[in-house]
């Protein structure tokens, strides 16, 4: 046999346990910038690569992340995705790691693939110009991890020197 119940009504809290408004969460943390920081970076783009409008930056910007977030996996792909703006940090997380690590010269191609028009000249400019910026936004260290994972020559596209062992 079942017994039913009545519903019990909601209580208000009382005027002394209620929670006063100044510690309330929207109250002591104002709402964040949800994409100042991906404005940041499509304007450093911009800047980098010369590209003469924003909406030309920042569909560069999509590609190239794209590209890189599929050859970027582990807790390097995740302190990256951290790093970066929301909106870059969900183009990243969002591609299936590679089955396949490519060469530079091969990333590159395959980003000119992407973008209409491009040539593997264009398209190294393109990739340079975005990736180029990120030393700045997520830090020398975190670009230095990403660069282990990764073939040689890519160091060029991130802005930095090809650095070999002597033997």
């Amino acid at each position: 046999m079942t017994t039913l119940t009545t519903p019990r009504k909601p209580t208000l809290p009382s005027p002394e346990t209620a929670v006063p408004e100044a510690v309330t969460p929207t109250a002591v943390i104002p709402a964040p910038d949800r994409d100042g920081r991906w404005r940041e970076l499509v304007d450093a783009v911009k800047e980098s690569g010369q590209y003469p409008t924003r909406a030309e930056a920042e569909s560069v910007t999509r590609i190239v992340l794209s590209a890189l977030g599929g050859h970027v996996v582990g807790d390097e792909r995740v302190d990256l995705a951290h790093a970066l703006p929301e909106e870059a940090a969900r183009v990243v997380a969002s591609q299936i790691p590679a089955t396949r690590r490519l060469t530079a010269a091969e990333f590159v191609d395959s980003v000119a693939a992407r973008i209409e028009g491009a040539t593997p000249a264009t398209a190294r400019w393109d990739v340079s110009s975005v990736l180029s910026v990120l030393p700045t936004l997520v830090g020398d260290a975190l670009v230095t991890r990403v660069l282990t994972q990764l073939p040689p020559g890519y160091a060029l596209l991130f802005g930095r020197a090809e650095l070999t062992p002597t033997e």
